[in-house]
């Protein structure tokens, strides 16, 4: 991320970045553009994108992305702009971006360390989701209250501390006799935890999301291992765990 928010400002501009490029394709050369020859490019002549991990067509606009840094951006068939935002589609009400971007950085969820996480299943826990969550995130205890609404389902909570005094609260819900319960006490109802003092896994969630590129909370991830940012309501949240059912099959 750093090194992302160096090379825009860098270039002087915060959506578009210039890049000039080895040589202009015309409009019959472009048709030879291959994904290779525009990573290659990039790589080559601006080693402050550090490893382009995946180069693909993008099918919109002619755009391409490049994926580097453990983010989504665009460029064009010369690799002479480099975009960074969301793109949207209006008309279908969607987040191409976002879309794209659960998919790209998808994870294998059986091999997530399920060891950190707080476990909470509630009926026949058939379906599995895992989050990152922090209890001073105002989204999360929203998240929460939705989940109220879901049942049959595996919960794995990583306790991710982004905000000022949540390693505090963290602490006090896992060293509790019963920490599924001073977890919901908080974030349902707003009771605050007694004072705990246990070893946590606190610093090894925090490894755990930058290896996923986490950045925010609450981020939800399937069975299918797609990683979805932000709070969704319970019918959401219903019709991705019945999409991803037969994948929780054969997790944890």
């Amino acid at each position: 991320m750093l090194k992302s928010l160096f090379f825009l400002l860098l270039l002087g501009t915060l959506h578009f970045a210039y890049a000039e490029p080895v040589a202009k394709a015309t409009k019959a050369q472009a048709a030879s553009v291959s994904t290779a020859q525009i990573k290659l490019t990039l790589q080559k002549n601006y080693p402050q994108l550090g490893e382009i991990k995946q180069v693909n067509k993008a099918n919109i606009m002619g755009l391409y992305e490049v994926v580097a840094q453990g983010e989504l951006f665009y460029t064009d068939e010369n690799a002479r702009y480099l975009i960074s935002g969301s793109i949207f589609d209006l008309k279908n009400g969607r987040n191409i971006t976002a879309e794209r971007t659960s998919k790209l950085f998808s994870v294998d969820f059986d091999s997530l360390p399920f060891d950190l996480a707080l476990k909470k299943v509630k009926g026949n826990g058939l379906r599995k989701m895992a989050y990152f969550t922090d209890p001073n995130c105002s989204f999360c205890k929203k998240l929460e209250q939705e989940l109220k609404q879901v049942d049959n389902v595996t919960l794995y909570i990583f306790h991710l501390t982004l905000f000022d005094g949540s390693d505090k609260k963290v602490q006090a819900i896992l060293c509790s006799k019963d920490p599924i319960k001073a977890w919901d006490d908080l974030m349902l109802n707003n009771v605050m935890p007694t004072t705990g003092t246990c070893d946590t896994p606190t610093m090894k969630v925090a490894e755990l999301s930058r290896k996923l590129n986490v950045n925010g909370t609450p981020a939800l991830i399937f069975a299918d291992g797609v990683l979805v940012p932000g709070y969704r309501p319970a019918a959401e949240l219903e019709k991705i765990l019945n999409q991803t059912k037969e994948v929780s099959k054969s997790s944890l």
